[in-house]
């Protein structure tokens, strides 16, 4: 059974446990003849208060507006039951009237504080032994009838413990529930920023590469007139976006996937990048490798990537220098390359990309306590990137 409604079961066997009770006492009541030794009259009035309480407590019960409205008359109602039929209960016919006493404590014990619920209890338990001794009631019934309101009290307070126990369990696992779906949530946003980062970083790396494949083969017809060299840098350009297409295809169906161990993906971009722009790069890993989360690796990844396309369109040709540290408690990367211009003879090529690529391997690596420095060196422009680890 689900805990939210543990309350609602307990309510309905209050309710029902009442409603035998005062079904008890009224046969008992008035299906006995009427005799000299009854005294009808404290029966009659015990079992009137009996019903009106506890329709009263019906009422507020399920009416929270009228509830709200009665709720404090309620403490009254009990105690005046729980007197009423204890006293009817010292009767020599008014015994069952007990059920309806204990019923009172009860009610009391479930619904208020200690303070309050005993204050109830104990006015009763005075009342009645009261009147016991004042009308010369048999000992044992002075004694007994008081102790059902007392024991009434106990098993509503046991019920109430019971009760609050369960609305707290219902309230946990609403909060626990509200709390898996903020999360769920929260993963899901993580993993949509981690989608649109890697679409986001291969298709730069992939456009930027060929945009200065682009740029340098209208250089090369505008500057030199030189066709054939034009349609090789074209020829290139071609297979690079059928590449950068074939990587976007690849992402797209394996964002998941773990990346290949770092220093492999630096040597293979390395190699790929000479191959392509005609530039020597010469990697260089110091200390022992060792594995870096998923998120440290791509990020280093993918900061070399974009710093030797920006190394394309600044300083064509020109040697670049990729060095991986493995140090204490941080793993860098540093990418350098020259800052003047080629004189090669090669054209010189404009800035395509505002540094918006960088900003965002920047934002990447903040997001995993990482750091991010470029800028000039010694005559270099030298982009260093560093992760825990």
């Amino acid at each position: 059974m689900p805990v939210g409604d543990t309350g609602l079961v307990l309510q309905k066997l209050s309710w029902a446990a009442a409603s035998v009770a005062l079904a008890v006492v009224g046969v008992s009541t008035f299906t006995q003849p009427f005799g000299r030794t009854r005294n009808m009259v404290s029966e009659v009035t015990a079992f009137a208060i009996a019903v009106l309480v506890l329709a009263l407590w019906t009422a507020t019960d399920r009416s929270p507006a009228r509830g709200t409205r009665l709720a404090g008359l309620m403490p009254y109602a009990w105690g005046a039951m729980a007197i009423t039929s204890g006293c009817a209960a010292l009767t020599s016919s008014g015994g069952p009237f007990s059920l309806l006493s204990a019923m009172a404590t009860v009610g009391a014990g479930n619904a208020f504080s200690l303070a309050v619920s005993g204050t109830i209890t104990g006015v009763g338990v005075l009342a009645v032994g009261s009147v016991g001794l004042a009308f010369g009631v048999p000992t044992w019934q002075v004694f007994f009838y008081p102790l059902i309101l007392v024991l009434g009290l106990l098993f509503g307070r046991l019920e109430r413990g019971y009760r609050l126990q369960a609305e707290q369990s219902a309230a946990l696992l609403s909060s626990a529930g509200q709390i898996r779906k903020e999360q769920n949530r929260s993963a899901t946003l993580d993993e949509r920023n981690r989608i649109a980062r890697e679409i986001h970083d291969l298709l730069a790396h992939s456009l930027g590469a060929l945009g200065v494949q682009i740029q340098a083969a209208q250089a090369v017809l505008t500057d030199q007139g030189d066709i054939d060299r034009a349609v090789e840098l074209l020829g290139h350009a071609r297979r690079m976006a059928a590449e950068g297409l074939n990587e976007t295809r690849q992402a797209l169906h394996a964002l998941r996937a773990e990346t290949p161990p770092l220093p492999e993906a630096l040597a293979g971009l390395s190699a790929d990048h000479q191959r392509r722009y005609g530039a020597q790069v010469r990697f260089e890993m110091t200390g022992a490798p060792r594995s870096l989360s998923a998120d440290a690796g791509l990020a280093l990844t993918r900061t070399a990537q974009e710093s030797l396309v920006n190394t394309a369109k600044h300083a064509p040709h020109q040697p670049v220098e990729v060095q991986l540290g493995y140090h204490e408690g941080r793993t860098a990367l540093t990418v350098v390359s020259p800052l003047a211009g080629p004189a090669d003879g090669h054209p010189a090529l404009e800035t395509v990309n505002g540094g918006y690529g960088l900003a965002g391997m920047r934002e990447r690596l903040l997001l995993i306590d990482g750091s991010l420095h470029a800028g000039p060196h010694d005559g270099n422009w030298v982009v260093t990137a560093q992760v825990p680890q």
